[in-house]
């Protein structure tokens, strides 16, 4: 099964590792030390025109990717667990 995270993005649901809510997630020194990193090595992708309400970290063969998603994270759950993914 699929997770469409917006904008034409579609991720493997076994891949996804962890949905955060961007309003809280910034308090957290290891989760800003996440993002600094994963910034730095240039695995952020932006899925959002204004602000993004959701981070969603995924994991495959070649590493981590985090997409930044206009999303909230209860519509992202929403979609995982009721079938909305594709």
């Amino acid at each position: 099964m699929y997770l469409h995270l917006g904008q034409d993005y579609i991720v493997p649901l076994q891949n996804v590792v962890a949905v955060f809510d961007m309003d809280t997630a910034t308090v957290s020194k290891r989760t800003q030390a996440l993002l600094a990193r994963l910034q730095e090595e240039g695995r952020i992708i932006e899925l959002y025109e204004d602000l993004p309400r959701a981070a969603v970290l995924c994991e495959n063969a070649l590493g981590e990717t985090l997409y930044l998603t206009q999303l909230s994270p209860q519509a992202l759950q929403r979609r995982a667990e009721k079938g909305y993914a594709v």
